[in-house]
């Protein structure tokens, strides 16, 4: 009866697995590898298939043999006492010869993929190059600025590229070791402090495509998210004039009651509200703040502005930053604005309500 039950248990949990594993593979799945995008993604999936093919070959080679031998010379009686075999040279030639075959093989692609990932931008002549630092935990993003080349326009966890365009990315971290990867695009790379990286993804399609800190990071690492938004030629050079102009401003008293309080709550400490600074310039400890109201997404991924269609809710993305002040905690575990902001550590200077509708309305008018 025990046996019985630990092998229902142990079919029940071999099931799940396998629904699991069989569902994270589906290729319509938002990070899924098996969906690739990308020039750079398909060129990493047919990698993952040399590979998995080499090494579906050695298994059935080897579980093959060893099912033979233990039928071949399985004992027949107690009695029996198998043949005692010393080494047999031309097997052991084989069995070292084919794996390593094989791996040679495996090798080609493999070493024609690592030159493609790092070499294809240069082939291409692309003329600008994507900067992106991570922070705990959020990224940021520094494009070209069109009307200088002694500027850059910072924008946070929502990166704009044309689609059919080679984009290269230089990879950075201000704090511990993060990991840039967008699956359906391209695998991931290490940002680490102080050791320049790159890497370089192509989009074949308009769309959105998730992104991930694929390095543990500490707290919050799991919600270190970021999207990708592919679009035309013409309408990201739209998109990046628009960027490289500062936040409209209105005159709305409560707008302006909530510039107020922006500063006077020390937002500005660790938020930036101007778009474009001096080409390599420090960033603050936070998202730069310019034109997030024209986001998709707000923290990072955790909370969506925009509707099936793309364009941002007005509605939503009120909501969403009421939601945000009230407690990022609540809204994104470990985040360092609930641990490090007066506002939030120190009880006689936490917002009011009012504050917060204010602090609403500017941050929804920075478009």
């Amino acid at each position: 009866m025990r046996l019985q039950k630990i092998s229902k248990t142990s079919f029940f949990i071999a099931t799940t697995l396998l629904t699991l594993l069989i569902t994270a593979c589906y290729p319509d799945h938002n990070q899924s590898t098996f969906d690739p995008q990308g020039p750079v993604a398909a060129s990493q999936l047919n990698l993952f298939w040399w590979i998995f093919i080499g090494g579906m070959i050695v298994f059935v080679l080897v579980e093959g043999a060893l099912v033979y031998a233990m039928i071949k010379f399985r004992a027949r009686s107690e009695s029996d006492i198998p043949a005692q075999t010393h080494g047999n040279t031309r097997l052991e030639i084989i069995w070292t010869a084919v794996p390593a075959l094989l791996l040679l093989i495996i090798m080609v692609p493999t070493i024609n993929g690592l030159f493609y990932m790092y070499e294809a931008p240069k082939l291409h002549q692309a003329n600008h190059v994507l900067e992106v630092i991570g922070h705990q935990w959020w990224f940021e993003f520094r494009y070209p600025d069109p009307n200088d080349p002694e500027k850059e326009i910072v924008t946070a966890n929502e990166v704009y590229i044309p689609v059919g365009y080679p984009v290269p990315l230089n990879l950075d971290s201000v704090d511990v070791i993060h990991s840039f990867w967008v699956p359906k695009l391209a695998g991931k790379t290490d940002m680490v402090p102080g050791e320049g990286n790159y890497m370089w993804f192509e989009a074949d399609v308009p769309g959105e495509y998730y992104g991930q800190c694929a390095e543990y990071c500490g707290t919050s690492h799991a919600n270190m998210k970021f999207k990708v938004i592919a679009v035309s030629e013409p309408d990201f050079k739209s998109w990046l004039q628009v960027q490289s102009n500062p936040a409209l401003e209105s005159s709305d008293p409560l707008v302006q009651e909530g510039a107020g309080v922006f500063k006077s709550a020390g937002c500005t400490g660790c938020h930036a509200t101007k778009t474009v600074v001096n080409k390599g310039s420090k960033g603050r400890v936070g998202p730069n703040l310019a034109h997030v109201a024209s986001r998709r997404n707000l923290a990072a991924g955790m909370l969506r502005n925009s509707d099936e269609n793309g364009s941002v809710n007005d509605a939503l993305l009120q909501k969403n930053l009421r939601t945000w002040l009230q407690d990022p905690n609540e809204v994104k575990p470990g985040n360092l604005m609930s641990s490090g902001a007066q506002v939030y550590t120190d009880p006689d200077k936490k917002l009011t309500e009012e504050q917060i509708s204010q602090l609403v309305h500017y941050l929804s008018s920075l478009k």
